[in-house]
């Protein structure tokens, strides 16, 4: 017999809202790296707590290249509609890159 099936919504209760938090991450975490290994995927996973707290993942070509390279994608798949969303974009992952070196 299997499990039954839980609500998704927002757990009330800070402790198991971050014990859950910490044991899904995990689970993600791992699932990543195993979709990166068996399918030579290359991956990014970036995820940030309620505390603000970052937690990443890249496979073996490293973050930095990956998010170059979904920006180079974004910008031939979609091009230039509005600038302004692209500079902020720009910013945002320029941000987060600076966060993780």
């Amino acid at each position: 017999m299997g499990r039954g099936k839980i609500a998704i919504e927002r757990i009330d209760n800070t402790t198991n809202r971050q014990v859950t938090f910490s044991k899904r991450r995990g689970g993600l975490m791992k699932k990543a790296r195993e979709l990166a290994i068996l399918c030579d995927a290359d991956l990014a996973l970036i995820v940030f707590s309620s505390t603000g707290r970052l937690y990443d993942f890249a496979s073996s070509s490293g973050m930095e290249a990956i998010l170059e390279r979904y920006q180079e994608a974004k910008e031939e798949h979609c091009g230039v509609l509005n600038p302004t969303s692209e500079i902020s974009d720009y910013l945002r992952l320029s941000g987060i890159l600076y966060f993780i070196s």
